[in-house]
Formats: C-alpha cells, sequence, structure tokens
C-alpha cells in the first residue's frame, strides 16, 4: 500500500514537472494562461488522489484499541492450543499451532487477566499508557487489517473443530478421580444450564472461567467506552466485574458461557469494529470501508 502511495505521488511529481518544461520550452507557441490551466487542473488531480491514498491506506491500519484486540485474541488461541496439545486433542495440528500462536504471546493468561484487571479499575476515558498497555502493544506486532484477518481466522477454526467443547470435557474427566476419592458419585459432571447443584472446580477449570472472565470484563468496559448497548453496558461491567471475586462454581462457569454467548449474539466486537472505522474517518464514507463480516 505504502509502495503504490510512494509510486504514484512520484508520478505526479513528474508530470509537474513536465509541465513546467512544456512551458519554458513552448511558451512561443502556447498561450501561458492555457499552461497554468494545465498546471492547476495536474494540481488539484494530485491533491485528490493523494488524499485517497492516504484514506485508503488509513483504513487499512488498526487504531491502537484494535492492535489490543488483537494482541488478546492471539492470547485466547496461545491459551487454547495450548490446552489441546495438554490433553491430546487434535494431536495432529495442535503443536504446530501452539508454536505459532504462542510465539506472539508466551503467557496468554497472564496478558489477558492484567487486561481484564485494567478494565476493572479504569474509567470509560481512561486509555493510559501503562505498563500492562505497553505490554499488548509490543504483543500486536504490525498494526494493519490483515493481522486481524488472520486472528479471526483462527477464531472460526477454534470453533469449527468444537476445541473449547473438547477440552471442557476433558478437564471435567481430569476433575473425576478427584471426586471418587472424596467419595462422591462417579457421574461426569459439566457445567451446563439447568443443573440444580453447585460444585466445585478444578483447579483448570477455575483458570478457564478466571480467564473468560476477564475476557468479558475487558469487553463490556470497552463497549460503555464507546456507548455500544447503553441500556445494558454498565449493569453487564459491573456483573463481571463483582463475578471477578468470586471464587469460581460450576455455576459461576455457567453464566460465563452464559456471557460469551451473549457477546457473540448482541455483535459487540462487530460493533466495536464499526465505531472504531468511524472514529477513524468520521467525515468519511465508511460504507466503503471493510466491515468485520467480511473477516
Amino acid at each position: 500500500m505504502l509502495i503504490l502511495f510512494f509510486r504514484k505521488e512520484a508520478a505526479l511529481q513528474q508530470r509537474e514537472a513536465a509541465l513546467r518544461n512544456a512551458s519554458k520550452n513552448h511558451r512561443g507557441f502556447v498561450d501561458d494562461a492555457t499552461l497554468r490551466a494545465d498546471a492547476e487542473v495536474a494540481r488539484d488531480e494530485a491533491t485528490t488522489a493523494l488524499e485517497k491514498l492516504r484514506l485508503m491506506t488509513q483504513r487499512m491500519i488498526l487504531s491502537r484499541e484494535e492492535m489490543e484486540e488483537v494482541a488478546l485474541k492471539r492470547c485466547w488461541l496461545a491459551r487454547y492450543w495450548g490446552l489441546c496439545v495438554r490433553h491430546g486433542i487434535h494431536a495432529e495440528i495442535a503443536e504446530s499451532k501452539y508454536k505459532y500462536w504462542s510465539s506472539f504471546s508466551p503467557d496468554p493468561s497472564k496478558v489477558v487477566l492484567a487486561a481484564g484487571e485494567k478494565a476493572k479499575q479504569e474509567t470509560d476515558h481512561d486509555f493510559d499508557d501503562t505498563e500492562a498497555q505497553r505490554e499488548l502493544n509490543e504483543l500486536s506486532g504490525e498494526g494493519n487489517i490483515e493481522n486481524m484477518l488472520f486472528v479471526e481466522q483462527g477464531l472460526r477454526e477454534l470453533t469449527s473443530l468444537k476445541v473449547e467443547e473438547a477440552l471442557a470435557v476433558a478437564m471435567a474427566q481430569h476433575r473425576r478421580p478427584n471426586i471418587l476419592k472424596a467419595g462422591f458419585s462417579d457421574d461426569l459432571k459439566l457445567p451446563i444450564e439447568g443443573q440444580c447443584d453447585a460444585f466445585e472446580l478444578s483447579k483448570e477449570e477455575t483458570e478457564d472461567v478466571s480467564f473468560k472472565q476477564a475476557w468479558l470484563t475487558y469487553m463490556w468496559r470497552r463497549a460503555k467506552r464507546h456507548e455500544i448497548e447503553p441500556d445494558i453496558a454498565d449493569e453487564r461491567l459491573q456483573f463481571w466485574i463483582n463475578h471477578n471475586s468470586k471464587t469460581p462454581t460450576s455455576q459461576v462457569a455457567v453464566d460465563v458461557e452464559r456471557g460469551i454467548a451473549e457477546i457473540k449474539k448482541l455483535g459487540i466486537e462487530t460493533q466495536l469494529w464499526e465505531e472504531s472505522r468511524k472514529e477513524l474517518d468520521p467525515d468519511g464514507d465508511n460504507s466503503k470501508m471493510p466491515c468485520r463480516t467480511d473477516f
């Protein structure tokens, strides 16, 4: 994109130079007013073309907040492919996927938990240069749409392979031996809707719930900041801030999964994307901007 920009700029400069030469070499044959008019037209064309290229380039670059989202989604991918490696799920591809995504984020849980903690403490207008923020910026790498596209493809793959569902079963199976030692039933219990009695989660399940709680807190803070779903954003944000202080049980795990589903159903990420694109070019025509469904 930048190469195209510079080539266009160079071509327009050459055209202006050619018109100046024509003015010198043919002063006796061409009316000065005509040459000045041609030069003015060329200048206007140059200005318009360069402005279009500038806007096009700007639209291909991610905002600071979008780069933060890319970094956190890479953490999500690194975490769940790492769990796949640990539990032998999709063993034929899990190792390579984990190596790739963890190369961007060696400690994904730490980064997402820090983002959730920051979202709990900040106000709607805070977006300061904290240590956690600087770490996220470093993890995001180059801030262009191609990076976000690749991350979204990775998340779709995770969904299509039903990775999180398989991991929920695997973690429940690891919990069962401890339940048997305590003398409880050997029924395999999953934290799902409709259960009457809450039960304790394993350490691994607890970590997963905390990870997703942090993600939900982060997403609703952003939604509230940008006045997305204003009727419920503040309520949801406070709900997840308060939830983070509770010891995770199976009921909390159900709440978390319901919260993740709600984020998807409401299209919070899509709305955040559209709002961010408007902020990049508030006076422009956003209809031609890439939308999140393009990913």
